[in-house]
């Protein structure tokens, strides 16, 4: 597994910046206004850091910016790094100036000098988020990322503070790293074997095989996958941290490569699908999140792995299969597997578990991408209050999510001549009819969102926190959830 960059604070320590090797980060304020530590650097670097304030560059420089002096003369310093944030800087410019900084990270460490800055556990988790690069399929040996040292007034209390950031920071490097994987080497055995090697930090984990799903009346999950030589398989994570109460359900899609089936995808951006599982990588990497930190609430998650093949033994269109639920499906399109997965997971979920709510995440569908671009996730809910939390954690951490529509209208485009429902409703609407599919297997007394993540699960170019492809987005808005809505806020 990719390892985040080692984070150790320190008390301050003026005489230590100028042997301090790699990079020095220094907190200046738009006003020019210098902390004692960056006072320092600027005698160091005989007024540098001052002839920099004073210029044109940095006037037009935003919150949140870094601007880097090279080879600093006085210091050992490769480079100082001047992040240009106000004492009271708001969360979106302290994060984009911690990003900023792990980007440029590199193998060299960083001395991090914050002066007073207020949100320096939020600065610190951007830093390590950002420095991340795959490296798993690559002949050289991997590099480890530079450390990283924080000179701040309370180093015990600050470093009690930025411990369960630092934790889901791990959680979302996990699903970078199953997210970022080709389906050669995560196959449905292996991503289940990762997952049950989980049991080492504290989590319950359960590997349900073909004949168990076979004996659960798993149909629509066990379609998809007969084409291919990987066993379709279903994870049960489970972490009981808060007593006695119903869990938090989380479901996610983990088909590890989708070719479409019989129904079979154009050639051009096909090896992209081996990103086809992230929903299930997401719920993986939240579940790590909340057992390294030791989350007090209770939540399961439930993955359905499996792999869409084009073969004799294949799904064909046309065919009707039967959910766990009992429901008949008639198959228009074995490209529309996705939502197969789910429904049986969902439904299995529900009937184990009685969970006081449930969230699948799921790469479901271009249209999603069509209608919010790679900025934003669709929300679907059947419950106000459930929504509007997952959407306000989403916000809290910066992660795009957008609520979408739901209603009959939608769900009448799913009528089937011979089945009880057809898999797809059509091209219009495309991300809400798979969505309403699913609705048809939440029970009605279990509050439901569904997250369609096919758009910022992997992209193409860099995002704040991550380089270009796997992105971990949904494991910090699910951790901030579950701490807002069943631990109190409490980190």
């Amino acid at each position: 597994m990719t390892q985040t960059a080692a984070v150790t604070f320190v008390a301050p320590d003026l005489d230590a910046i100028a042997n301090a090797t790699g990079r020095v980060a220094v907190v200046v304020s738009a006003d020019g206004r210098m902390s004692p530590a960056a006072r320092r650097v600027n005698r160091l670097t005989k007024g540098a850091v001052k002839r920099l304030v004073e210029s044109e560059s940095f006037a037009k420089a935003d919150a949140g910016s870094l601007i880097t002096l090279a080879w600093p003369a006085g210091m050992q310093a490769e480079a100082v790094e001047i992040l240009v944030l106000d004492r009271r800087a708001g969360p979106e410019a302290v994060r984009e100036a911690g990003a900023a900084l792990g980007r440029a990270l590199g193998e060299k460490d960083c001395l991090i000098l914050p002066g007073t800055l207020r949100r320096l556990p939020e600065l610190v988790e951007a830093a390590v988020l950002r420095a991340y690069d795959y490296g798993d399929q690559k002949s050289d040996e991997p590099k480890p990322r530079g450390r990283i040292t924080v000179q701040c007034g309370d180093p015990g209390q600050v470093q009690d503070e930025t411990a369960p950031l630092l934790a889901v920071a791990e959680g979302v490097f996990f699903t970078r790293d199953l997210v970022n994987a080709p389906a050669n080497v995560l196959t449905t055995t292996e991503f289940a074997a990762r997952l049950k090697q989980m049991e080492e930090i504290g989590l319950t984990v359960e590997v349900l095989e073909e004949a168990d799903l076979e004996k659960l009346g798993m149909g629509a999950l066990l379609a998809v996958g007969q084409g291919s030589a990987s066993p379709s398989k279903v994870v049960v994570m489970q972490w009981n941290g808060g007593g006695d109460e119903a869990p938090l359900a989380l479901i996610g899609k983990g088909v590890v490569f989708d070719t479409g089936g019989i129904s079979l995808k154009p050639a051009g951006g096909m090896e992209d699908m081996t990103m086809d599982m992230g929903g299930a990588g997401t719920v993986a990497g939240a579940m790590r999140a909340l057992a390294l930190r030791k989350a007090r609430a209770n939540v399961v998650g439930l993955v359905g792995l499996v792999e869409n093949m084009p073969s004799g033994t294949a799904m064909r269109p046309g065919d009707v299969i039967t959910a766990m639920k009992g429901d008949t499906i008639e198959v228009a399109n074995t490209d529309a597997e996705g939502r197969l997965v789910l429904c049986d997971v969902m439904w299995y979920a529900q009937d184990r578990f009685k969970p006081s709510g449930m969230i699948d995440l799921a790469t479901l569908t271009g249209a999603i991408i069509v209608g919010l671009g790679h900025h934003k996730a669709g929300v679907f809910s059947t419950d106000d209050a459930l929504c509007k939390s997952l959407l306000e954690a989403c916000e809290g951490v910066g992660e795009g999510a957008w609520r979408m529509p739901l209603g009959k209208a939608y769900a009448r485009q799913l009528k089937s001549r011979v089945a009880d429902v057809n898999n797809i409703g059509g091209r219009a609407a495309g991300s809400i009819t798979a969505a309403e599919f699913l609705r048809r297997f939440v029970k009605e007394d279990t509050p439901w969102c569904h997250i369609d993540i096919a758009g910022v699960a992997s992209v193409k170019s860099e995002t704040t926190f991550a380089p270009a492809g796997a992105t971990g987005w949904g494991v910090r808005a699910l951790d901030r959830l579950v701490r807002q809505s069943r631990e109190g806020g409490k980190s």
